[in-house]
């Protein structure tokens, strides 16, 4: 039998790729398909998992840097997850609107995999990447091979997109089908690719404020209330009607 969501949490923050991906996976297995949580979680473990695969292969040029940026990442997933599951407003500013609406009938389960992309990706990710170069040494500001590598996991994001679409087939994507016409998923990920973008930018300018803690705080701050107003948009309720 699945194990609750709190205990599957208490096995993190996790010390490497396979232990993310062991605790993604509980959570996938335990989350049933009316809670928003599990399709954005479900889209992140495929992703972690050809991560995992292309650390192995050798894909990268600085392997070690993406490996650690993919745990530390993780963590704040499970850790934002965590202090969200009996009251979201313990969550970070960001992830509140998903934790909030995760059981919402009117909401599509591409509209809480965005949703969840949005708070990881633009609230999260800067952190992440500053906490890895104070791990490994560097600073994102400077050093252009891992910025390449970084840049290279987009590609793997298109792909993991193609693959799990079958998953976001119901709901907004259907709208959006049959209002517009097919979507060019090269479109839909534009807006991942200058997210992710736009997260090493906000690294950079974390990083280049750490001699000024208070200042540094009050920007990420206001970063992470931000990207909870643009996921409160993304989560707005769609007329399940359209797709009838």
């Amino acid at each position: 039998m699945p194990l609750p969501l709190e205990k599957i949490l208490n096995d993190a923050p996790v010390g490497s790729i396979d232990e993310a991906i062991t605790v993604m996976t509980a959570v996938d297995e335990t989350l049933p398909d009316d809670d928003g949580v599990k399709w954005f979680n479900r889209l992140y473990l495929r992703v972690t998992v050809g991560v995992e695969g292309a650390v192995k292969g050798a894909m990268f040029l600085d392997p070690a840097f993406l490996s650690e940026l993919d745990v530390v990442f993780a963590n704040q997933y499970f850790s934002a997850l965590a202090s969200g599951l009996t009251n979201s407003e313990n969550a970070p500013a960001a992830w509140r609107p998903l934790l909030r609406a995760r059981r919402n009938k009117g909401v599509a389960r591409f509209q809480f995999a965005l949703a969840g992309m949005n708070a990881h990706i633009n609230r999260d990710l800067p952190a992440g990447i500053v906490q890895s170069f104070h791990s490994l040494g560097g600073d994102p500001i400077g050093d252009q091979t891992r910025k390449r590598d970084f840049d290279s996991v987009n590609d793997l994001l298109e792909r993991v997109e193609s693959e799990v679409k079958r998953d976001f087939a119901v709901g907004a994507i259907e709208v959006v089908d049959k209002l517009d016409g097919p979507i060019d998923d090269a479109v839909a990920m534009w807006n991942v690719r200058a997210a992710r973008s736009a997260a090493w930018t906000n690294a950079c300018v974390l990083w280049g404020l750490g001699a000024l803690p208070l200042v540094r705080d009050e920007f990420f701050g206001r970063l992470d209330a931000l990207v909870g107003m643009g996921s409160r948009a993304l989560l707005l309720p769609i007329d399940r009607a359209t797709v009838a």
